[in-house]
């Protein structure tokens, strides 16, 4: 399999594949991979941080009797939509063989694949 495949293979599941990549031999002793792996990790990470904050945030806004509910499920529906198109472009430029580095999780994945 190619570097570039690998790499997009390892956003395909989220952290699953992320931590697959880290433990499969030969996959995890490249370093362009390791990145990925580790983006694929904190991006989801991020997403769940994400989802549970909205959440808390929803539960608030339902005091407001309709307009809470209105903001509520666009608020969900904009980070879901959001994070899948992410997750879409990050596979799709990972496997075109482009290097993204996030903003916040790109350096942290670059500290833990260099290490």
């Amino acid at each position: 399999m190619t570097d570039n495949m690998a790499g997009a293979l390892c956003y395909l599941f989220g952290f699953i594949t992320g931590i697959l990549f880290l433990v499969l031999a030969p996959y995890n002793q490249n370093r362009n991979i390791k990145f990925h792996a580790f983006q694929s990790i904190f991006l989801n990470i991020g997403w769940i941080v994400c989802w549970i904050a909205a959440t808390i945030l929803s539960i608030v806004l339902h005091a407001i009797p309709i307009l809470g509910a209105i903001i509520s499920i666009l608020l969900h529906a904009c980070i879901g939509i959001g994070f899948f198109i992410l997750w879409l472009y990050m596979m799709f430029k990972t496997y075109n063989g482009e290097r993204i580095v996030l903003p916040v999780i790109g350096p942290l994945a670059e500290k833990q694949a260099a290490a």
